[in-house]
């Protein structure tokens, strides 16, 4: 063989070699590049749920019982990192997965001398055998493992190698991945962990059930003299500070599973079952919960429970809401969550249950919605029929004349279930549908009886309800993330009705409270309720930027006298707004803008209608221009009687014979009324002239604009520019004129001065002029409106 022909042979070989080593790389790098399920995928994980401080709450188990998080590796701490592969692998970033001479030694040492069982298993062979569920103490088994090594070398990088293993390895009992036994053991995650901490993790997935004590919460002495060997070969390798070796003398404890935080189970077991998707996902949870306030509820429950056991008190719910972004702060949904006399894994706060009065505010802000009332409208607290139903008090006593103010913070019955007869668009069962509140049976069905806790809602619903309130008639959904998602708020009430309402219910005084006491610097805007049958007890309200909804009763409906809402709820509700605001100094109420639309003005406080020159008590109320209903006080009115007989004097009135005198003209159901209570009125005296009534002299307003039967045609365009003057002249004992259109007030003015009116719509109306002493005149007008 020549010489020519040898080195054409060689150069064959070692094209074919290149070729086939360019070919391998071409197949390895294929393997690497083609798609593969990540090493995470169909691991079941734990949800770890903190509340909106970053406080721990829950650790759940995953679908398997086993504690498991899945954490990054760029999240877990480098000491960890290093003392693992210092321990288990020096040869990681190098090793094709497999380490010959470690599997030569542990054959040795463990088949040809007998010795302890060495299986000299790289961190690729570990996660092999925990992925695959090998049986690697017999010599397939380990060969077996060997190929899935490989395998997984093949397909993966050493960062996800190393991320599953410290992911998936066994740190004692039911717990896995250094994510999950940080956080047990020693309540960190797993980036903060100290060194004495990192190097007993790196340690224990080794051999976890023998270097684990039978009192796990302390560390027994073979993990110890583990982790102290790892540390000396520590310091061969990396500099460490010199303080570092007096914290491997201290005494090292690790927490247990079962002394894991368990805060607030009711609102864990909610959100599981309102976001079920987290229960397949590795997420951080962090809710709307503030685990600070949460304990602080639950010991002012537990404390009322234990003072009012020998009432027959036993059970209660609580929920705290931040209406500014509606996110639950605080649920306790029994007094006892083991409790299992009270049934007290029952989330009492998604219960169903009769809310007796404390729907009454949202038919007050209704009927001023839709101009039926005023706060100082005087209702009737007397016997009345609706129909063929005939409802009571509570206290089965009668009021009689009682402003709209005082009916609802009275809780007054009668008049509750008159203004909600008025309601129409919407009625007090389509409010409560648009509200979102569910299961409810046909109108038909409540009719009125609705207004008094015919119905059932849930406490939930219930808060959702009075943060409608605070946030001004606009509706907002619960929220139980802090991330509050996108939603679409729903505006039910005007801020105008809504502000009236709280106003109303800010002067509702806590029980105890008396005219001497100072009012609280945080104001509270609360009612109470009663369902039938003593079987709820309510108390809910709004204070500094939370809606606090209590509620005592029994889960089984079991009735019992105590359960009266200002006698039981109230004391509860108020203990728990106290506590906060102690806890909390600087709560405040949030600032909000006042109500463009809203206006004060004088009304006689006897009639809640405007004042004329003989009423005897005068104050002011809020009203809604051009909605707002209310008229010129007829109550007080003045009589001419004459000065010899006494009787009603006819006109002409001679001044000098007559004298006038001022009586209060009631009807005869409230004036019964009085005279029930011992407290009868004057009786006014009877007119024998040709009118009946008592009249007033003088002329009444003269109307100089409008015009009377006048078209006043306005353009759209002009955008309220297009105004009506109002003007009237009147006597000289009159300097007030109030108008009215259609019998809506729209406001005041001086004999003297306009008042302008924009009409929203064309049609006819009437406008009328009423002077201070009662005197009228209306006309009649048109309007057009063009564009």
């Amino acid at each position: 063989m020549s010489y020519s022909t040898v080195i054409r042979g060689i150069k064959r070989l070692a094209a074919n070699v290149a070729l086939g080593v360019f070919l391998l790389a071409l197949v390895l790098l294929a393997c690497r590049l083609w798609p593969h399920p990540p090493l995470s995928e169909d691991r079941p994980l734990s949800s770890v749920y903190y509340d909106r401080h970053g406080t721990l709450m829950r650790l759940t188990l995953a679908s398997d019982d086993r504690y498991r998080i899945w954490t990054p590796l760029d999240q877990i701490s480098e000491q960890a990192v290093n003392g693992l592969l210092l321990h288990e692998d020096r040869w990681f970033y190098y090793s094709p997965g497999v380490n010959p001479f470690s599997l030569l030694r542990g054959f040795w040492r463990s088949y040809i001398l007998g010795g302890r069982m060495q299986g000299g298993s790289t961190i690729t062979m570990q996660l092999a055998r925990m992925r695959w569920q090998l049986n690697t103490r017999t010599p397939s088994g380990k060969i077996l493992q060997v190929l899935r090594a490989l395998q997984l070398q093949l397909c993966y990088s050493r960062h996800d190698i190393l991320e599953a293993y410290l992911n998936t390895a066994p740190y004692g009992r039911n717990i896995e991945g250094i994510s999950a036994a940080s956080l047990i053991y020693f309540n960190k995650v797993p980036k903060d962990l100290t060194l004495p901490e990192a190097l007993t993790l790196a340690v224990l997935p080794q051999s976890p059930r023998y270097r684990l004590g039978a009192n796990n919460a302390v560390v027994s002495d073979r993990l110890m003299q583990a982790r102290n060997r790892l540390f000396r070969r520590w310091q061969d390798h990396y500099p460490t500070d010199p303080n570092q070796r007096a914290l491997f003398r201290l005494p090292l404890a690790l927490r247990q599973p079962e002394q894991m935080p368990y805060i607030a189970p009711h609102f864990i077991e909610q959100f599981r079952q309102q976001y079920p998707q987290y229960k397949r996902q590795d997420t951080r949870i962090n809710t709307s919960l503030d685990a600070r306030l949460q304990k602080l509820i639950e010991r002012q429950v537990k404390a009322f429970i234990i003072r009012n056991e020998r009432h027959g008190i036993h059970n209660a719910a609580v929920l705290l809401v931040d209406y500014r972004d509606m996110g639950i702060r605080a649920l306790v949904g029994s007094a006892d969550y083991y409790n299992r006399q009270i049934q007290g894994q029952v989330n009492g706060t998604n219960a169903r249950r009769s809310p007796g009065s404390t729907l009454k505010p949202f038919i007050y802000a209704l009927g001023m919605e839709q101009g039926v009332l005023h706060p100082a409208t005087i209702l009737k607290d007397v016997p009345s029929t609706f129909g063929s139903w005939a409802p009571e008090n509570f206290d089965r006593r009668f009021l009689g004349p009682v402003s709209a103010t005082d009916a609802l913070n009275f809780s007054r019955n009668i008049p509750a279930v008159y203004v909600a007869s008025q309601l129409r668009q919407p009625t007090f069962y389509k409010f409560l549908q648009l509200s979102g509140i569910g299961k409810l049976r046909s109108e038909k069905h409540y009719g009125l009886s609705l207004v008094l806790g015919g119905g059932e809602l849930t406490m939930q619903e219930m808060a959702k309800l009075y943060a409608l309130l605070a946030n001004r008639g606009v509706l907002q959904p619960l929220q139980m993330q802090k991330t509050t998602p996108a939603f679409s708020p729903v505006r039910l009430l005007s801020e105008e009705a809504s502000f009236m309402t709280l106003d109303i219910l800010r002067q509702h005084r806590r029980p105890g409270d008396t005219l001497a006491q100072q009012p609280s610097t945080l104001p509270v805007y609360w009612k109470t309720g009663t369902s039938w049958g003593f079987r709820d007890a309510w108390s809910v309200g709004i204070f500094g930027p939370y809606v606090l909804v209590v509620w005592e009763g029994n889960f089984n409906s079991r009735g019992n006298n105590a359960f009266v809402g200002v006698d039981a709820a109230a004391p509860l509700f108020f203990n728990i707004i106290d506590s906060i605001s102690a806890s909390y100094p600087d709560l405040q109420e949030p600032k909000r803008p006042f109500p463009k639309k809203l206006r004060r003005v004088d009304v006689c406080l006897i009639s809640g209608n405007l004042p004329t020159r003989w009423c005897q008590q005068k104050g002011k109320t809020w009203f809604i221009p051009g909605k707002s209903p209310i008229k010129v006080d007829t109550v007080y009115r003045p009589v001419r009687i004459d000065k010899q007989t006494g009787d009603v004097a006819c006109p002409p009135y001679d001044p000098d014979k007559t004298r006038t005198e001022v009586f209060e003209f009631w009807p005869s159901d409230l004036a019964n009324v009085f005279a029930q209570a011992g407290l009868p009125k004057r009786q006014p005296p009877v007119s024998h002239c040709k009118n009946d009534d008592a009249e007033v002299d003088g002329t009444p307003p003269q109307i100089t604009s409008p015009l009377k039967n006048t078209t006043y045609t306005l353009r759209q365009s002009q955008q309220g520019r297009d105004e009506i003057a109002f003007t009237a002249m009147t006597n000289a004992d009159s300097n007030i004129v109030y108008w009215f259109v259609d019998d809506i007030y729209l406001g005041n003015s001086a004999s003297t001065s306009t008042l302008r009116w924009r009409p929203v719509s064309r049609g006819q109306y009437r406008v009328r002029a009423v002077d201070e002493r009662g005197r009228a005149s209306s006309r009649l007008i048109k309007v057009e409106i063009i564009n």
